[in-house]
């Protein structure tokens, strides 16, 4: 039997709740499903809890709200901060998936490395006043190997020898635009989506329903590829809907396992040899803060002050261009397009780091709900009434870490299990506007190049790209995990998410996620291998 034949709900193996060899892997996301596999595959046995349900392809609906309310993680949370986000979607400061396969299931599948020097931003960038940069205690030569293993991993266009993805309507305009401008690196990659079948998954039929779940499973998910082959191995105990409410150690300080409630509501505790934490940045810093205890006052894997801190969700914005002529940027797959030449760090501009031009489409509602959020008005239905002859562009770059901007519990609001929610707070760094006014003219450009006959610059959506709050460092002053993503005070604690990020770089997130994955399980099975763990 092939991992495509048990897509799906498939089974898994049922580990005792007692059973102490077992490693517990809180998160079926990018991390955590990338672990739960290269682990499973060394022979090591994983129980992985999942707080949402076990959605599948036949689950999803082709629908933006009545998929958002499917899939997002609509927990209560709190915001505060000057950042816009606070104003427009206070109770929602990340879109992200509650769900296995996480917030994978919703992404839309650009997959660009990080630079060299975006893993050394302090030394690069010197000194920015307010921001809080630390190089990574590792670099890209030492990621550059478990690159190239996640990309085949994923399929991913452009590379392997796979084609790249067919250019849409969409990527044409900004293409076009793009290379009036003089700018040379203009791709439909890379990008985490088939666009030949690949590792038991088919070609994209071009649907553009990438961010409502995709039906077709050609994009890449731990859904769709690490779970399910995760499950052949036997391996795997993979348990949805349980909410992991506090990590457990004991009296010499390690973890020994964790709470967490089902979907009737009932407590469970799950030993572990080591817990591996890949909740997204926000679920995993409040995870730690929950698991205070007497010897951890300040929470697990806390001396350093510095879980929750330095929370990024890159600097993002958008502009839509409408033309004379019909573009339906809705056909084809939704983020197959990038402008990398800006991705440079190149202080000339007026800030450091740097940004991509990517795609992006919203159906009717999005458009109608983000594209001026509370707008009402002729501006406004001038562009709902452009909407066939539209193009748009997503901007994503680097936004700088600040130790102001991070996460806590509120104390003045509890979830459904009684737990303190997070509160998330967020300003953004001078650079952070900046780097968005250079990047909102510069899409605004390319669209004029191409003969726009209006252009409309408009605000962050609720962030996808949450990262930070755990982060790396060669001292454990400096951050939450070392260089393996293991917890300084903690030897068999792993953040296994993008929490770990030092820095954020202008890439999408995904890959270099997964990319710690694999490496991070190759040190955890050797810690186990030598008996530490």
């Amino acid at each position: 039997m092939s991992a495509t034949e048990i897509r799906g709900r498939f089974d898994t193996a049922s580990f005792d709740e007692d059973d102490s060899d077992v490693v517990v892997i809180v998160g079926s996301g990018p991390g955590g499903g990338t672990l739960a596999h290269e682990l499973c595959e060394r022979g090591i046995r994983c129980v992985v809890l999942e707080a949402g349900p076990h959605l599948t392809a036949e689950d999803y609906v082709q629908d933006e709200w009545e998929a958002f309310n499917q899939m997002a993680w609509l927990d209560p949370r709190t915001t505060s901060g000057s950042f816009r986000l606070a104003k427009d979607f206070p109770n929602l400061p990340a879109w992200t998936v509650k769900a296995v396969g996480g917030t994978a299931t919703h992404w839309a599948g650009a997959t660009p490395r990080f630079k060299a020097h975006e893993f050394k931003t302090a030394s690069t960038y010197g000194e920015v006043d307010g921001a809080s940069l630390l190089d990574w205690p590792i670099s890209l030569e030492d990621l550059e190997p478990y690159y190239d293993r996640a990309e085949e991993k994923m399929g991913v266009t452009h590379k392997g020898g796979r084609p790249p993805l067919p250019a849409n309507n969409n990527f044409k305009v900004m293409g076009n635009g793009a290379a009036e401008l003089g700018y040379r690196h203009i791709a439909t990659g890379p990008y985490a989506t088939n666009s030949v079948p690949f590792d038991g998954r088919p070609a994209t039929v071009q649907d553009g329903f990438n961010f409502q779940g995709d039906k077709q499973e050609s994009k890449w998910s731990p859904l769709v590829s690490e779970l399910p082959k995760a499950a052949l191995t036997g391996n795997l105990d993979l348990r949805a809907s349980s909410h992991v409410c506090q990590i457990t150690h004991d009296a010499r300080g390690r973890a020994d396992g964790v709470l967490y409630v089902d979907e009737d509501g009932a407590l469970h505790r799950q030993k572990a040899r080591a817990v591996c934490v890949a909740g997204n940045a926000i679920e995993t810093a409040r995870l730690l803060l929950l698991s205070d205890s007497p010897l951890f006052p300040d929470g697990l894997a806390n001396s350093s002050g510095q879980v929750g801190r330095n929370y990024m969700r890159h600097l993002t914005a958008s502009v839509y261009g409408s033309f004379d002529k019909e573009v339906h940027m809705y056909r084809g797959e939704t983020m197959a397009g990038v402008v990398a030449d800006e991705s440079r760090h190149d202080t000339d501009r007026g800030f450091a780091g740097g940004y991509y031009m990517q795609l992006i489409s919203l159906g009717v509602p999005f458009m109608a709900a983000f594209v001026d959020p509370g707008g009402w008005g002729p501006d406004f239905t001038r562009i709902m009434d452009d909407y066939a002859s539209t193009a748009g562009m997503w901007l994503v770059g680097e936004d700088m870490p600040q130790s102001t901007n991070r996460v806590t519990l509120d104390g003045g609001m509890t979830d459904a299990h009684g737990l303190p929610v997070p509160h998330v707070h967020f300003d953004d760094h001078q650079n952070d506007l900046a780097m968005r006014e250079h990047a909102w003219t510069q899409g605004t450009k390319v669209y004029e190049a191409v003969g726009a006959k209006n252009v409309k610059r408009t605000p962050p959506y609720p962030s996808t790209h949450n990262i930070g709050t755990c982060r790396m460092s060669a001292r454990p002053e400096d951050g939450v995990v070392n260089e393996w993503g293991q917890a300084h005070d903690v030897p068999n604690l792993f953040v296994s998410d993008g929490s770990q990020f030092t820095t954020g770089a202008a890439a999408n997130p995904t890959l270099t996620i997964v990319a710690l994955g694999i490496r991070q399980a190759e040190h955890i099975a050797s810690e186990i291998g030598r008996g530490a763990l």
